[in-house]
């Protein structure tokens, strides 16, 4: 940083702000700076009283009085429901028993006002006038506010509320429901009137639910939606006190100049509020490790006001070979920190503390028509799944870090939310973790759906744009913002969004849909959303190409599924989970064969069966017989099918540009799209992508049985080896080579061509290994393959797949004999967690195939979730022997013994 201008121009600080930066000091400002996890259930702040227990919840048809008496101390609750906020109305109801569980097999077609058909999308219909939603609900809470409050400004923030609201506090009407209306709205009212410190409160909320011609919280053809459309106060309500101006949104933006990445400008940004019917003015004041600035402010009465610092009039804000914040496989995602203070005339001042990362993400459309994206100047391949939360938006701060502990390990480094922008808890995640974050609007509901909407509805549209940038706008994990889904604004909202956009100081690219199609404002995407999401052979990914198939039709203007371009969802199809998962969705009377409880958990529209996925896997495996076959095989199929899909765009950058998996999760227990299922159980798509993506990966061409070499490091590998080896159904080896190669930083390279190799078995095996100078394995790969080759009816291809006209045939892998394995393990204590490792050999002349490893809690006991393994569903050699680690918290094991499971294609 340019020190002397620093200290030219450092003003004197208050002593308190002194004071508040020494002790952060203390407490272990460097270890913040490149935390690799925010620190757990952080105290909350002393001038924040969070509204969280102890709330009562009932209907409006079952309560006679108004929110003048209800939020007060003489009314008196009789039969209300029990609840803690945030949750929507149906959310309480489970929780408290009135309703069953909704996860299991059908229970959820039995809920009280669920009519809407089967798979239909229940964002676009009506709410039958008996359903017990589609009245109000009332929302009571009473709390004590601290006797500290006196002469503060108070003020009342919902975080969430869907979808329009009145509100009282002891007696005292707030807000109605023409300014609350908007489920991606944020509400701050100012109750230093209303509020009584020191004293009882009483603070009531009658919440409506979305109509189907409401901006609101939608579900597509994901799952079901529960039958009060999310209603509730389904984020977190608390009270925040302040002085008369109020400190919020604080931010800081940067751009870098790379590729040197020597120095960067940084502008701060915050928001100030005049809580008072007097004009105010004073110092906004701030420090980023020591440098500081600071300028007058002046607002009139009630006012609003954005304080900007930029560079050009602060030269103190550019830093000298700044600590930069990368993506996880780029490098450290390092934060700083910014303390701002507004200190006004008297003794109320404003303090805040910011976690901010520096660094700039860019994007362009290149040659080939694809939006490649850059952090720092560097490429990167965008690899990501698609986000959701919980069905009923249920909040979970362990479920989430489990979550995001397998983005990681699978080497993901993008989650993309379809308008379902996440807690900050989720951001704060992101940013320690290196998770880049695509974000936008949903699709398919009232918000495509321009030509409906009226004045208010533009006037929401918009205030829900503002209220989400100023809260994602200071985090340095947003990579984009997506203006639209399935289709662009019109001209005349996309040119509203981008002006809320630069006026909020919108750091990031903004692209205008997740489609290909163009618009008059912004031109072309370079984006794709043009599926497959049904399931598709390997081999598709590679074959479809720019120049496509004559007889393609129904792509979007973007192009079709294949490994080009910046596919924006997509996948193989159907995840069918493992048995335990299926027991615990279907129930055992639903077990086999399928029905209709397993197709209700498939997906809507198109996808309500996994019909096709079944014929395939019939087709190329052999037809079950039973469920245990059946979820057998479709971890083969979903391996092999989701491993493909980032294998060849990876191998395709940057012609190919990014891919997200839809999904990477499920919002309810799911047989389709996902990388890992509701349970937290990894399987085979999270083992397949898990493989696809280490950071040196040796690669088979399905096209033209090529042998490529991918790094998505950014360093160099030299003097590597990679042996390739072909074996037949009984091990025999029927070619060998061995190839000296480098890996130049996020490389990809076409090694050599596989020849033709006489007397193939039908199905056969190709290995893939990949050592360093030193011997050590690096990178490995291992494909089951077929003589029979697999080929695709382009002709019949559909928005959602491409048939299969020729299945590959591996039933012949019934014929392995079985093998029985050597098997030891050990496990360790490591901090929180528990380590186990597992050694396996495989001591018989046969393969070991497609071996399958659980770590339960003792003999015989349930399998530990979540748990991280180095790597599962693994083959053996003759002869081969590996050690696995198994990672998971000490406190699921409690004080069982872990026991491994091992089970597999032809494991006795």
């Amino acid at each position: 940083m340019n020190s002397a201008k620093a200290k030219e121009r450092r003003p004197a600080f208050s002593s308190r702000l002194a004071a508040h930066l020494l002790l952060l000091s203390f407490l272990g400002a460097h270890s913040l700076m490149a935390a690799d996890t925010p620190a757990s259930n952080p105290p909350a702040p002393a001038d924040k009283l969070a509204l969280h227990d102890h709330w009562t919840l009932q209907s409006s048809a079952k309560v006679e009085a108004k929110g003048e008496i209800i939020s007060t101390a003489a009314f008196v609750p009789q039969g209300w429901h029990e609840a803690t906020v945030p949750t929507t109305v149906v959310a309480a109801l489970v929780k408290d028993k009135t309703l069953p569980d909704p996860f299991f097999a059908m229970n959820l077609r039995q809920f009280p006002g669920l009519t809407y058909p089967i798979g239909g999308n229940f964002s676009n219909i009506a709410m039958q006038t008996d359903s017990p939603y589609a009245v109000s609900w009332w929302y009571r809470k009473q709390f004590t506010a601290p006797a500290t409050y006196a002469g503060k400004t108070v003020w009342l923030n919902f975080k969430g509320i869907n979808y329009r609201a009145n509100v009282w506090l002891n007696g005292k009407q707030i807000a109605n429901s023409d300014n609350i209306a908007g489920a991606w709205r944020t509400y701050e009212f100012n109750v230093t009137e209303a509020v009584k410190p020191g004293h009882e409160n009483v603070l009531a909320v009658q919440v409506f639910a979305p109509t189907e011609n409401d901006l609101a919280i939608t579900f597509v053809d994901w799952n079901p939606a529960p039958p009060d459309k999310n209603m509730g106060l389904w984020r977190e309500v608390y009270l925040a006190i302040s002085g008369p101006v109020a400190l919020r949104y604080p931010t800081v933006v940067s751009k870098v100049n790379s590729p040197a990445n020597d120095s960067a400008e940084l502008t701060v940004t915050a928001q100030l509020k005049n809580g008072t019917a007097e004009p105010a003015k004073g110092k906004l004041r701030g420090e980023i490790e020591g440098v500081r600035f600071e300028q007058e402010v002046e607002l009139a009465a009630n006012e609003s006001k954005d304080v900007t610092f930029t560079p050009d009039k602060f030269p103190q804000l550019i830093l000298s070979n700044p600590r930069l914040w990368w993506p996880a496989q780029m490098g450290k995602p390092n934060l700083y920190n910014l303390i701002l203070e507004f200190d006004a005339s008297g003794p109320a001042k404003q303090f805040s503390r910011t976690e901010f990362g520096i660094r700039q993400v860019t994007s362009e459309v290149n040659a080939t028509g694809g939006r490649a994206f850059h952090i720092n100047g560097k490429n990167i391949l965008i690899r990501g799944g698609g986000w959701t939360p919980d069905m009923m938006l249920r909040e979970n701060s362990q479920r989430l870090r489990d979550e995001f502990r397998y983005v990681r390990d699978m080497g993901l480094n993008t989650v993309r939310l379809e308008g379902k922008l996440e807690t900050q808890e989720f951001f704060d995640l992101a940013d320690h973790e290196g998770i880049l974050v695509m974000a936008g609007w949903c699709c398919c509901d009232f918000w495509e759906r321009w030509t409906r909407w009226k004045p208010q509805d533009f006037e929401i549209a918009q205030q829900s744009l503002r209220d989400q940038i100023y809260r994602l706008r200071s985090h340095p994990s947003l990579v984009m913002w997506l203006n639209g889904s399935d289709n662009p604004p019109p001209p005349d909202v996309e040119q509203m969004y981008l002006d809320i956009e630069k006026q909020l100081l919108w750091p990031n690219p903004v692209v205008s849909s997740a489609t290909g199609k163009p618009t008059t404002v912004t031109g072309n995407s370079g984006v794709k959303m043009s599926g497959p999401y049904e399931y598709i052979a390997p081999g598709y990914w590679e074959q479809d190409t720019p120049a496509g198939q004559p007889s393609r039709k129904l792509c979007n203007p973007g192009g079709c599924g294949g490994a080009y371009g910046f596919n924006s969802e997509t996948s193989m199809g159907p995840a069918v989970p493992p048995l335990e998962s299926i027991r615990a969705i279907v129930g055992k009377d639903h077990l086999w064969p399928i029905d209709e409880v397993w197709n209700y958990h498939a997906g809507g529209g198109e996808f309500k069966t996994i019909k096709v996925f079944s014929e395939a896997l019939a087709n190329r495996y052999g037809k079950s017989d039973s469920v245990e076959d059946f979820a057998a095989k479709s971890q083969l199929q979903t391996y092999e099918g989701v491993r493909a899909m980032y294998e060849a765009y990876s191998r395709n950058k940057y012609q190919s540009t990014g891919v997200i998996q839809w999904m990477l999760n499920n919002a309810w227990p799911s047989m389709i799209w996902h990388l890992y299922d509701y349970y937290l159980r990894p399987a085979g798509g999270y083992f397949g992508a898990k493989r696809a993506m280490e950071a040196l990966h040796p690669v088979y061409g399905y096209d033209d049985h090529s042998i490529w070499l991918v790094s998505s490091q950014y360093e160099n590998a030299s003097n590597l080896r990679l042996i390739t080896k072909i074996y037949n159904l009984d091990m025999t080896e029927k070619f060998s080579q061995e190839n000296k190669i480098d890996a130049p930083p996020d490389s990809t390279a076409k090694i050599f061509t596989l020849p033709d190799v006489a007397d193939l078995s039908p199905t056969y095996f190709l290995v893939l290994r990949l050592e360093n100078a030193g011997g050590k394995l690096v990178g490995s790969n291992f494909y089951w393959l077929s003589t029979k080759a697999e080929t695709l009816d382009w002709a019949k291809s559909t928005w959602w797949m491409t048939p299969t006209d020729s299945f590959a045939d591996y039933t012949a892998l019934a014929q392995l004999p079985k093998v029985k394995l050597k098997v030891t393990q050990r496990t360790e204590l490591k901090g929180e967690d528990s380590v186990t490792r597992v050694t396996i050999e495989n001591p018989n002349n046969s393969l070991a195939f497609f071996v399958r490893l659980k770590v339960d809690r003792g003999v015989k006991g349930e399998e530990i979730l979540p748990v991280v393994w180095e790597d599962n569903y693994i083959s053996l050699l003759p002869g081969e022997k590996r050690e696995v680690t198994a990672t998971y918290r000490a406190s699921e094991l409690g004080t069982a013994k872990a026991a491994i499971e091992v089970s597999g294609w032809n494991v006795q």
